[in-house]
């Protein structure tokens, strides 16, 4: 079991993913635990000596923020905000990425800008560690004042009330806190705001998603460099002199992967009778490469973000400050999602279009990849089911936010639709994943009708893998199952370690 220590140090992809991808318990640093208490220590005693209301504190919220709350109602008002926001529909969000909501969760809270107890901060690292998930939903976010609908189906176990998974079921978060013996939290004044103002929802997706889609993004380098291969491609748009003239850093990465990967390969050193190849297959440095830059740019503003404290009001205990402004807003977030939507759109794209080539019966392979074609389709369908899904990409593409809203009776008068651009790039991905699966069926069914001639020793290791995964196809059968299977095959193997 791995230890992550939550500090004011900061959290990177790459710890999101060690965390995610092994059993790790999450610890509080002796560090991070002063500044919570110190924050929360100071803001009872504001609230107990100033006389000016506060935001969420001792007002109301959104619309309501003129409307005073007695101090004897300040705790209640933070329960009755948790329970009135529980308002997601939709398809419950993914197991992985409720704990990556969890885990920026903690690490909001830990900077000690919020105003919550350490009770409530510890509380979420029971649910982390004892692996008690919260069921939220899908839909009922703006993207701004914070993902509130599925930030408050994350918070109200903490307050007895809601559901948990326990193992695919859903059972009232009640049951599992009495089996770990743990009692509801007592919400004090402001918790409820900084448990549900916040970017987390969006933030994890966001993770989930650039993690998947560099990974993705490798995937289509390498079965782009077997299609080339079984399509009898040429090696010289991957020149490095080509990239240096035109230095975009994806372009360049993607052109030298390419080369690598096709290093010894005894095909692509052959000699061509075309002159040329399509664009599909010419241009991968340009294509992939932007993606690549897409998803960079992307993952500079989610690492700022995972890092950030995004509630409000925000508290500065040393200045005596506490200020209500928008950080909970989640522009950066929805511009970024509809990069990272179109940038990975465009990699099922023209990975489609190499799909469709090496099925056209050119260069001496046969049509649709099949020894008898007219008696057998092929991968003929296939290519249907690829292009289906490459058109649902284009229009799930289309971008959140430059959509707007207006709610809370005009006091949210612009949101950023961040949320829905999170859950439409998740569906990008998934699709893309099938994508590549099914070009990586016809590159490694075609590369069979070039033998005995080899590809490049790396490759020709990646097939030998993939076959005991995915057949070479003799006669007309069943395909769906190896759909999925390729699609599985690429999910669960890391192309940098082949």
């Amino acid at each position: 079991m791995r230890t992550h220590i939550i500090s004011p140090k900061r959290l990177s992809l790459a710890n999101i993913r060690e965390i995610t991808e092994h059993p790790t318990q999450l610890v509080l640093s002796e560090e991070a635990r002063k500044q919570i208490v110190w924050c929360r220590e100071y803001l009872d005693r504001k609230i107990a000596t100033d006389p000016n209301p506060i935001y969420g504190v001792t007002t109301g919220f959104g619309a309501l923020h003129n409307k005073i709350i007695p101090a004897k109602d300040v705790q209640t008002l933070q329960l009755n905000l948790v329970r009135s926001h529980a308002c997601g529909t939709g398809e419950p969000v993914p197991k992985e990425i409720v704990r990556i909501m969890l885990l920026l969760k903690i690490q909001s809270l830990s900077y000690g800008h919020s105003g919550a107890q350490l009770l409530t901060v510890m509380r979420l690292i029971d649910f982390f560690n004892l692996d008690i998930l919260p069921v939220i939903y899908q839909q009922g976010s703006l993207g701004a004042s914070g993902d509130l609908a599925p930030l408050a189906h994350l918070s109200l176990p903490l307050i007895g009330e809601g559901e948990v998974w326990m193992g695919d079921a859903k059972v009232p978060a009640k049951v599992l806190l009495a089996k770990h013996q743990l009692d509801p939290v007592e919400l004090q004044a402001k918790e409820g705001l900084a448990l549900l103002n916040g970017t987390q929802f969006m933030s994890a997706y966001g993770v989930w998603t650039l993690l998947q889609g560099f990974h993705l993004y490798e995937w289509a380098n390498l079965i782009g460099a077997i299609s080339i291969d079984a399509f009898d491609g040429r090696i010289e748009p991957f020149n490095p002199m080509i990239q240096e003239i035109r230095p975009h850093p994806g372009q360049i990465e993607t052109a030298r992967e390419i080369r690598n990967y096709l290093d010894d390969s005894e095909l692509i050193h052959r000699k061509k009778t075309q002159v040329q190849d399509p664009y599909s297959f010419r241009c991968i440095p340009q294509v992939h490469g932007a993606t690549k830059d897409a998803l960079d740019f992307a993952a500079s503003v989610f690492s700022r973000e995972i890092n950030a404290v995004t509630d409000n009001p925000t508290i500065f205990p040393e200045q005596d400050l506490v200020i209500s402004a928008g950080n909970f807003h989640g522009q950066p977030l929805a511009i970024s999602f509809d990069l990272m939507g179109i940038a990975l759109a465009e990699l099922g794209n023209i990975s489609e279009r190499r799909t469709y080539q090496l099925l056209s019966g050119a260069r001496d392979l046969p049509p649709f990849l099949v020894a008898e074609p007219g008696l057998n389709s092929g991968f003929m369908i296939p290519q249907y089911t690829a292009a289906s899904l490459v058109s649902q990409n284009k229009q799930l593409a289309t971008p959140s936010s430059v959509d707007s809203i207006e709610s809370s009776n005009g006091q949210e008068d612009h949101v950023s639709m961040g949320a829905n651009g999170a859950t439409k790039t998740y569906r990008i991905i998934k699709n893309l994943e099938t994508i590549l699966g099914i070009e990586l069926m016809n590159a490694a069914q075609a590369m069979e009708f070039r033998r005995p001639a080899h590809s490049s020793s790396r490759i020709e290791k990646l097939l030998e893998k993939y076959r005991k995964t995915v057949p070479f196809i003799q006669q007309d059968q069943i395909l769906y199952p190896h759909i999925a299977n390729s699609a599985g095959f690429i999910r669960n193997t890391n192309p940098l370690e082949v």
